[in-house]
């Protein structure tokens, strides 16, 4: 009998769950947009992916040992309250004991934030391995950093540590970034999106632009900035900008061994690593830099995921 975790990646905009086994290997998969759900109605996508993948791992004769969740916000340990400001309906919302509860059997359910989930999984079997100071920054709808420092996530009095979303990164504050942060508002997939809005109303009528199309995304965006697209071109130069700007910062707090850009922005945006690299190395503190390795996650999509059933083992192991 194989013993297995079920791992859970709630996102800004979808909901993953896996069977996974102990040594990290993915035995099935699902998928489903989170569309317009909200509040319990989100619980419940989490619970029936939970008891579709129980099911699954009791027909191939597993045994699950705890249900590992991902979440995009904060997370308290204790209780499994999570706040996510990009699901309504979430500003206090009691998951662990919304899934304890609905399931049947009594299997440990461990909640916590995406940031620290992504450097569990990286530091697990990506490209942290082995590391005991390293940094994963995530960007995808929202902007986040899983924070390893001495071997142990950074979690702060609040377990918010790492939201760096908020970073302070204009000279000027706007209202705007009251909800997500002025980092977050420009550089995340989202933000992408609403640079690029904002130039096709100011710049659209005297600039040609592959983005005039319905349907904008962020990688559509990177896509149009490789074929030399000149607005895609304004907004990546901006993100890159502000991405370099950010892990400078890190750098010079933190001295990591390596910075690991993931999330789901950085499949298609892995391209732009070089140029961020490049960034950072003008406003980091000039010793650190030097020995700071900045690259693509190896995990991908699967960070958060493998991070989460990290967590599961890490728990089963200290019963």
């Amino acid at each position: 009998m194989q013993r297995t975790a079920i791992a859970i990646d709630l996102g800004g905009t979808k909901c993953a769950g896996a069977l996974i086994n102990v040594e990290g290997r993915i035995l099935e998969s699902e998928k489903v947009m989170l569309g317009s759900r909200q509040g319990d109605e989100v619980a419940g996508l989490i619970h029936d992916l939970c008891f579709e993948l129980f099911d699954k791992a009791e027909s191939r004769g597993n045994r699950v040992i705890g249900i590992g969740i991902s979440v995009p916000g904060i997370s308290d340990q204790d209780t499994g309250v999570v706040w996510a400001p990009n699901i309504p309906g979430w500003s206090a919302y009691p998951l662990k004991k919304s899934i304890e509860t609905s399931f049947p059997s009594k299997i440990p359910v461990l909640v916590d934030n995406d940031r620290a989930c992504c450097i569990l999984g990286e530091t697990w079997l990506g490209a942290a391995k082995n590391c005991r100071n390293a940094i994963f920054l995530t960007v995808g709808t929202g902007i986040g950093a899983g924070i390893l420092i001495d071997g142990r996530i950074l979690r702060g009095a609040d377990d918010i540590a790492g939201a760096i979303g908020w970073l302070a990164l204009e000279s000027e504050y706007l209202e705007n970034y009251r909800q997500f942060g002025c980092f977050e508002y420009h550089a995340s997939g989202d933000g992408l999106v609403r640079e690029t809005e904002d130039l096709l109303k100011e710049k659209g009528k005297e600039m040609g632009s592959l983005l005039r199309e319905n349907g904008l995304t962020a990688s559509a965006i990177i896509d149009a900035y490789e074929k030399k697209d000149k607005l895609a071109e304004m907004v990546i130069s901006r993100a890159v900008r502000l991405w370099g700007k950010a892990s400078a910062n890190l750098v010079s707090l933190f001295n990591p061994e390596i910075i690991i850009f993931g999330g789901g922005l950085f499949g298609p945006a892995q391209i732009l690593i070089d140029a961020i690299r490049d960034e950072a190395a003008r406003w980091a503190q000039p010793v650190s830099i030097k020995k700071v390795r900045i690259v693509g996650s190896l995990t991908g999509s699967d960070a958060p995921l493998l991070g989460a059933t990290k967590k599961v083992l890490e728990h089963d192991a200290n019963i």
